[in-house]
């Protein structure tokens, strides 16, 4: 077999194998990396990069290391899903770097977090004051959750007493690339027809449309393909 092809069906078995994994061991592992997903993720990806390009080393070799570690990756994640003391071991704990105002300095250099990570996490929580802060704890997957000190939080309907108001409704896609979504309008109890005559009355027809959506206030919003902006702002 020449050597850009097994080279091709190497890759495409390492992807497909990647995949599959990805999809069993679930979505938590993309969204929150703990020290068991970090360590699985790095290893994970050195065995696939060996079957895409290693071709010194056996195939199935490979792929039964991948299968091996995999499964052990599973077993981790399901003994941490059954058993707290596990996952504390494995994923390790939230810290608090931040208490009733305080930074907690001792705290920060057991995890080797300087201020200036701290002050940079808190000024993408739009926070450029430390002292809004009541609490600031460091999650398992290097996130910093904060709760402001109540003068600093901002005004919820409940504080202006609009709780009596109507509850938004979750938006729904009718149309992307400009093709109609037809299994959304009839899960939403919509047609078509009524789609070409909320388009009608804004003056547009279907095939003008790229994107539509019913938003949370129950009204249509749409893009069409014209944009009939005539200086559009293009960044290089």
């Amino acid at each position: 077999m020449a050597m850009w092809l097994d080279i091709i069906i190497r890759s495409a078995m390492a992807f497909t194998l990647i995949m599959l994994i990805t999809r069993i061991i679930g979505k938590h592992t993309i969204s929150r990396m703990t020290y068991h997903d970090f360590v699985a993720s790095i290893t994970l990806g050195a065995i696939t990069g060996n079957i895409a390009f290693n071709t010194h080393l056996k195939t199935w070799h490979l792929i039964l290391s991948f299968l091996t570690f995999s499964g052990i990756v599973y077993l981790v994640s399901f003994i941490s899903l059954k058993s707290r003391w596990s996952r504390k071991w494995l994923a390790g704990r939230p810290t608090v770097v931040i208490e009733k105002g305080k930074i907690l300095e001792q705290n920060l250099r057991k995890i080797h977090f300087s201020l200036d990570a701290l002050n940079q996490e808190l000024r993408e929580k739009d926070i450029f004051d430390p002292q809004e802060v009541e609490y600031a704890i460091l999650e398992l997957n290097g996130k910093l959750s904060v709760l402001k000190k109540p003068e600093y939080c901002p005004v919820t309907r409940k504080d202006l007493g609009l709780t009596g108001s109507a509850v938004p409704q979750f938006p729904v896609e009718l149309v992307m690339d400009g093709k109609i979504l037809t299994d959304n309008l009839r899960q939403s109890g919509l047609t078509t027809g009524w789609l070409a005559r909320q388009l009608r009355e804004h003056g547009v027809s279907a095939e003008e449309v790229c994107y539509a959506v019913k938003g949370t206030n129950g009204e249509l919003f749409y893009d069409l393909y014209e944009d009939r902006i005539r200086h559009p702002v293009d960044q290089e």
